[in-house]
């Protein structure tokens, strides 16, 4: 089993980066954002569907049979996408390792990738923890806990679709806004935890504006470095780091601070992640957005003006 998620874990990781080039090289330029926010929304939607679906076999048909099932889908959706994806040329300037590893040398990149560790260490610390402190703290039933998760999950989906439309024009303003949302919505968290609709609301407010910052932070760290796979693995191993370090620094604020605990780190995170974002601030100006690095040498896939990142993306995926 360990070894399993292990190489789950590391297929994972290949996957999300090449999906997010993938991504960006079949979308227009002017909509990438957009497509980026589909991407993420089968994410999450696989994860809001997932869960439940899996817990539903495993209950009626073994545990087993859960991994089977995840299985058969898995070979399906490889199926799908070597039916779908149109073969694409190689990335601008070869695809030498070396080449791909030149754009790390750049510190704008690191500060940008440890701002995504931040937003969702923010969010995870608290995310985490949500099942006690809604059962121990807020004092809902057990049995209630899921229905409550899958709001939050509609909410993310929701906030992920905003994001998207917003994170090509607006790329660090969306982050801004949406690290100084979360601050406000965990530390109310914090504060109302004890009083039930509060808590709702506040916790639907963190699924609008946590995990969903993604097509902004994916956007943000292919402008700072590109949009090749390397810098997207990368990248998705940040967003991983995050959710490490979000859930077990929950876990010992829990130890020292009690249940609240996680929500306040969770907004101190946010605090420090928008300290991440002052020298991008600070170096902005009034003109249009910066471009995408270049991601490819060959023309674009013929598109449509009319064209959505949805048709374009979800027909080859």
């Amino acid at each position: 089993m360990l070894v399993a998620r292990i190489v789950t874990g590391v297929a994972w990781q290949a996957f999300f980066g090449v999906a997010l080039s993938l991504c960006v090289q079949l979308a227009r330029p002017e909509v990438r954002g957009r497509a980026i926010a589909l991407v993420m929304n089968g994410l999450m939607l696989g994860t809001l569907l997932g869960l439940p679906l899996s817990t539903l076999v495993g209950e009626h048909f073994g545990w087993r049979m859960a991994f089977w099932v995840i299985s058969g889908i898995t070979v399906l959706a490889a199926l799908a996408t070597f039916a779908g994806i149109p073969r694409l040329g190689r990335a601008e300037g070869g695809g030498g390792v070396r080449q791909e590893l030149v754009v790390f040398r750049n510190p704008r990149l690191w500060l940008v990738l440890s701002t995504s560790t931040l937003i969702i260490g923010a969010t995870f610390s608290a995310f985490s923890y949500f099942h006690p402190i809604r059962t121990e703290v807020t004092g809902f039933a057990a049995g209630t806990v899921p229905l409550l998760l899958v709001g939050y999950g509609a909410a993310t989906v929701i906030g992920n679709t905003v994001v998207g439309r917003l994170a090509d024009r607006y790329t660090v303003g969306v982050q801004l806004v949406g690290l100084s949302l979360n601050f406000l919505f965990l530390a109310g968290f914090a504060v109302f935890a004890h009083l039930p609709v509060p808590a709702v609301a506040l916790m639907a407010g963190i699924g609008l504006v946590g995990v969903t910052m993604n097509p902004a932070m994916v956007t943000r760290v292919q402008r700072a470095g590109n949009a090749r796979p390397l810098v997207n693995t990368v990248h998705s191993s940040f967003i991983t780091l995050g959710v490490i370090a979000g859930s077990s620094g929950g876990g010992l604020a829990i130890n020292s601070f009690g249940l609240r605990g996680p929500l306040w780190l969770g907004a101190a995170l946010a605090v420090i992640g928008v300290g991440a974002l002052v020298p991008d601030l600070l170096r902005r100006s009034p003109a249009a957005p910066e471009p995408f690095a270049p991601v490819a040498d060959h023309p674009e896939p013929a598109i449509s003006a009319a064209s959505e990142p949805k048709a374009v993306c979800a027909a080859r995926s």
